[in-house]
């Protein structure tokens, strides 16, 4: 629920304007003009915070302040939704684990290719690319030491991320999940949490990524999977075309792509082909 202006602070739509084009040149997320309010309401708290009068005060302070990457960092946190948890869509993990990718493992094998390279390209606090490890690691098996498998998680919020290496959950993150011999496999209890094991752990890494930077998405090469669900709703077009574009350079002949349940390259990349099956589809570089 947004918060109603506070003290009389309302964001103007002149300084909308100007707060929304500077979000959107530093990171691609995009409010339309009838987000104004939402943009209002998500901000106010940090005004507060800040012991600050006005949104004129706010948008002088975020576009001269020296550490300009720290308050950016709270707005995307204060902005963007983190909304995830283990095995979230669960039938497009299903097609993940029983159809990609032993697809992928015999068409490898066949050309001496151990390695595979998996990229959670807004992995949030870690819940998605955890999921992705436990389904390769019990996949697997004990013939999971005869594969380089790389899996990589990156988000444009730096404290989410912390959250993410740091592996503890609480009972929210696992609102939907019935596999409870995952959790006794998987995790420990820590505190009234549960906490992924090491040999989960160690299979993942966390690191920072803005999609608006495509240099830096560049820097992922030779991909077999990226997994980018529920990312695309905060993109104008010209930001979906160029972030997808830079997906389909850096997969691999083959390689998949797969978005949130109701997403769609439909008018955004023509490149990909797409894979039906019941109950999901996802996109592969042909």
């Amino acid at each position: 629920m947004i918060a109603a202006p506070i003290n009389g602070k309302k964001l103007s739509p002149e300084l909308f304007l100007r707060l929304r084009d500077f979000i959107y040149d530093k990171s691609g997320i995009f409010f339309p003009e009838n987000k104004l309010y939402l943009l209002e309401g998500r901000l106010l708290n940090r005004l507060n915070d800040l012991g600050m009068q006005s949104f004129n005060e706010y948008v002088n302070h975020v576009m001269g302040y020296s550490n300009q990457a720290e308050e950016l960092t709270r707005i995307y946190n204060l902005v963007t939704i983190n909304e995830t948890y283990f095995f979230r869509f669960p039938r497009q993990l299903e097609v993940f684990s029983k159809n990609l990718l032993p697809d992928l493992l015999k068409s490898k094998s066949q050309t001496a290719n151990s390695r595979i390279k998996i990229w959670s390209a807004a992995a949030s606090s870690g819940e998605e690319l955890f999921s992705l490890a436990m389904l390769i690691k019990d996949g697997l098996g004990s013939r999971l030491e005869n594969w380089d498998i790389n899996l990589k998680g990156t988000d444009i919020s730096k404290s989410i991320l912390e959250h993410a290496k740091k592996a503890e959950y609480g009972n929210n993150s696992f609102r939907g999940y019935e596999n409870k011999q995952y959790k006794e496999k998987y995790f420990e209890s820590i505190g009234g949490r549960l906490k992924v094991k090491d040999d989960i752990r160690d299979m993942v890494e966390f690191d920072y990524l803005n999609l608006n930077d495509v240099s830096a998405i560049r820097q992922n090469r030779n991909l077999d999977f990226i997994f980018c669900r529920n990312v695309l709703i905060y993109f104008d077009k010209e930001m979906k075309q160029r972030v997808i574009d830079a997906f389909y350079d850096q997969l691999n002949r083959g390689g998949y792509l797969l978005l949130g349940e109701t997403e769609s390259l439909h008018g955004i990349n023509s490149k990909f082909k797409v894979e039906h099956f019941a109950g999901t589809f996802v996109y592969q570089k042909a």
